[in-house]
């Protein structure tokens, strides 16, 4: 977990994102919220278009339990995200978003921009790959 953040928390000032870095990684990051939502809505107005079709034999029962599965998985995902996402808004909302969660070092620009919810800096990213 992260440690507690203070008023003092970055080292040198010009560490932080600008308010117009921020604004640009906020509206990034609605956006990509807005399209998973949407993606969700569509998913579950298919699914249930999907449930009410007749399934005529085996081969049609399998084909749907597969298809289902799948859907399952990206919606998992999806959701996932989601939650990455709100984390970091949140972030963005009491001053923390681009602070690496382990070490408390600012996240490259670049790296958020690659990856917008990233909660660690490449080189605890790296490390946790390696224990994994």
């Amino acid at each position: 977990m992260t440690k507690s953040i203070k008023n003092s928390y970055y080292k040198n000032i010009a560490d932080k994102l600008t308010k117009k870095e921020l604004l640009f990684f906020k509206k990034e990051l609605e956006d990509k919220e807005n399209k998973i939502l949407l993606n969700l809505k569509n998913q579950d107005n298919e699914g249930n278009d999907n449930r009410t079709s007749d399934l005529r034999d085996e081969v049609d029962h399998a084909f749907f339990l597969e298809n289902n599965a799948t859907n399952n998985a990206i919606l998992r995902e999806q959701y996932k995200m989601l939650n990455q996402i709100n984390r970091s808004l949140h972030k963005i909302n009491i001053g923390t978003y681009g602070i690496c969660n382990l070490c408390e070092e600012v996240i490259d620009i670049e790296r958020l921009k690659v990856t917008l919810f990233a909660e660690q800096c490449i080189s605890c990213k790296e490390l946790l790959e390696q224990k994994r």
